[in-house]
């Protein structure tokens, strides 16, 4: 699951999807929401890399960074996990509920 400065990020990359991002592109989008330090963003864009949640490229000197999944890709991902650990019945009951929902 993804934390809330981190879906923050996802949020601006998501909404740019075919455009690459930059750390201060990112930084700049976020600003005006929240104070948050430069190196704060990039260091959510490079957790955010290793988890295999954003794509990254180095374009000269600059990582430029993509999501790596729609946002729907991931919730459906997150979800799996979840219910990996229920047994079969948990799982039709809770998935009963959600789309009686």
């Amino acid at each position: 699951m993804l934390g809330d400065l981190e879906t923050a990020v996802m949020e601006i990359l998501w909404a740019h999807p075919d455009q690459g991002m930059t750390v201060r592109d990112a930084h700049e989008r976020l600003v005006p929401q929240r104070e948050l330090a430069y190196t704060t963003v990039m260091t959510v864009l490079d957790r955010l890399s290793k988890k295999g949640i954003v794509h990254r490229d180095l374009e000269g000197r600059a990582w430029l960074y993509r999501p790596a999944q729609a946002r729907a890709d991931l919730v459906v991902g997150e979800i799996r996990d979840l219910l990996g650990w229920l047994s079969p019945e948990e799982r039709a009951q809770v998935l009963a509920q959600l789309s009686s929902d």
